[in-house]
């Protein structure tokens, strides 16, 4: 599959993103957009692949919105700007493979956002991370008004959406933002590890308890919950995967 602002891979169950402007610190525009949707529901439709990694080319993950474009858009282009945003923020948050953001430069704005429409950010130390848009005249999308108050509570994301300040990955990990915070060195090599470890699990099981989590974050009662959780390992343990891997931890067991 070709594209023109992301680089698409595929390898043994792990697919990629890679958001590829790196000439304006791949900034966003509504083609980048465009192409992270298309390479959504191509991984989605692939049984093979059971993990998503995003990322970005260059010196950056992202630094948000393409300020350059902004400047000429009419309200009318904004807002349909704004709306591949979102239904690419929504695709991310719901899809219902396993996604890993490995953020490897800057990650502001919209930039981050995509980070924190993902299960699990890996940062490197020297990342600078922020929220802006209160310094230019903006506010924030992509779902981060709950996203990031679930991560840090209300009090420490008010400071940073407030301040309009960055900070580095060795914070973002110690406040919780990210999962971890690594050397840039090493940060692929880390996401490359934790991405194995997902795709050598059950695809099956995958889906069942991200759907869960999803679900236990207040979009239903705890009794639909509880339900839920019945049927998703019902769904599990019917599978012929299921005898496979509990022949292979028995033979584990042995060793």
């Amino acid at each position: 599959m070709n594209f023109e602002c992301i680089i698409y891979e595929k390898h043994q169950g792990i697919a990629t993103i890679k958001l590829n402007r790196p000439k304006v610190l791949n900034a966003m525009n509504k083609q980048l957009w465009l192409d992270i949707q298309s390479a959504l529901e191509d991984a989605r439709n692939d049984p093979e692949i059971k993990v998503l990694v995003i990322t970005g080319k260059g010196r950056a993950f992202s630094t948000g919105a393409d300020l350059k474009e902004s400047k000429t858009r009419t309200i009318e282009a904004y807002r349909d700007y704004l709306e591949e945003l979102q239904e690419a923020s929504r695709k991310i948050i719901r899809f219902e493979k396993p996604t890993i953001a490995a953020i490897n430069g800057y990650a502001l704005g919209s930039g981050y956002e995509l980070a924190l429409a993902c299960d699990i950010r890996v940062a490197a130390q020297e990342a600078q991370i922020g929220s802006p848009e209160a310094k230019v005249t903006s506010s924030i999308t992509g779902g981060a008004f709950r996203l990031i108050q679930d991560l840090i509570g209300p009090g420490k994301a008010k400071e940073l959406l407030f301040t309009g300040e960055n900070i580095d990955g060795k914070e973002a990990e110690r406040i919780g933002l990210v999962n971890r915070a690594v050397p840039l060195a090493a940060l692929d090599a880390e996401v490359g590890q934790i991405a194995e470890k997902v795709a050598s699990n059950s695809a099956i099981s995958l889906k069942m308890i991200k759907k869960g989590l999803q679900m236990a974050r207040g979009e239903v009662s705890l009794e639909a919950l509880m339900d839920f959780e019945i049927e998703a390992c019902l769904t599990c343990v019917s599978t012929k995967e299921r005898q496979a891997s509990l022949n292979e931890f028995e033979e584990r067991k042995k060793v």
